[in-house]
């Protein structure tokens, strides 16, 4: 069988295996205030170290429907949208911090921070509260589900999750991570290391995280996913005493 026949039908196994979940094991939770009725849905981080497979674990997990907001996506997006974002960058980092097109100049604000922490500090205390503001209002907007999933690569470097009611960390061997973003991204060895230097170890982020999961490539994924998104439903049912 050719790779790419073998990798659909890998993806279709995944998705019959996944979808084999019963429906009923996702309840409406409800709070009651005022004798009024409110949904209410777990707020569950998860993030990885660069070329931990966290947004492949993520894929997963939206297959079980359940809705994941993309922190970096959606601060990439804001940055731009925002006005008022716009306006404090640029009083930050100046008018190159965007094109002509008004959009954001991603090489000089790279250039800039990667070396500088303090300027990184600086930039993510501009970012984080519009993030949080953003992320709560999509939070609230969802419908369905017990729980909701935020994908952030610095949840416990931001102290992220100490807004969430769990998280999940994705963790893999280290000269796998490396190969990986290798692959992806045709970087040199070098810029990947110093890409992971910048971000908390798995062995220091390990006692911050609820869950662990292991994508080494060899442990299979859908084992561990279900089991989390089965305790992660078992605790919303059991903190609204359903």
């Amino acid at each position: 069988m050719s790779k790419s026949r073998a990798k659909v039908s890998k993806i279709k196994f995944l998705k019959l295996l996944v979808l084999t979940v019963p429906k009923e094991r996702h309840p409406v939770a409800h709070d009651t205030v005022m004798g009024i009725k409110h949904k209410t849905m777990l707020q569950v981080g998860i993030t990885g170290g660069i070329g931990s497979g966290k947004t492949t674990v993520c894929k997963i997990f939206e297959i079980l429907n359940i809705p994941i907001y993309y922190a970096d996506d959606r601060a990439k997006a804001l940055m731009v949208s925002n006005e008022l974002l716009r306006e404090e960058i640029k009083e930050a980092f100046g008018q190159e911090a965007y094109t002509e097109e008004g959009q954001l100049n991603r090489p000089y604000i790279a250039n800039i921070v990667f070396n500088n922490q303090t300027k990184l500090d600086q930039l993510n205390s501009i970012v984080h509260p519009a993030m949080y503001k953003d992320g709560q209002r999509w939070h609230k907007s969802q419908k369905n589900g017990p729980y909701t999933l935020k994908e952030a690569a610095i949840l416990f470097e931001s102290k992220g999750h100490e807004l969430m009611d769990k998280t999940i960390l994705v963790v893999a061997p280290k000269e796998v991570r490396i190969a990986r973003v290798l692959q992806r991204d045709k970087a040199t060895k070098e810029e990947v290391l110093a890409r992971m230097s910048k971000q908390m170890s798995d062995q220091e982020k390990i006692p911050l995280a609820d869950f662990i999961i292991l994508n080494d490539g060899k442990a299979p994924l859908v084992p561990q996913i279900l089991k989390i998104h089965d305790k992660l439903i078992d605790i919303n049912q059991k903190t609204l005493g359903v």
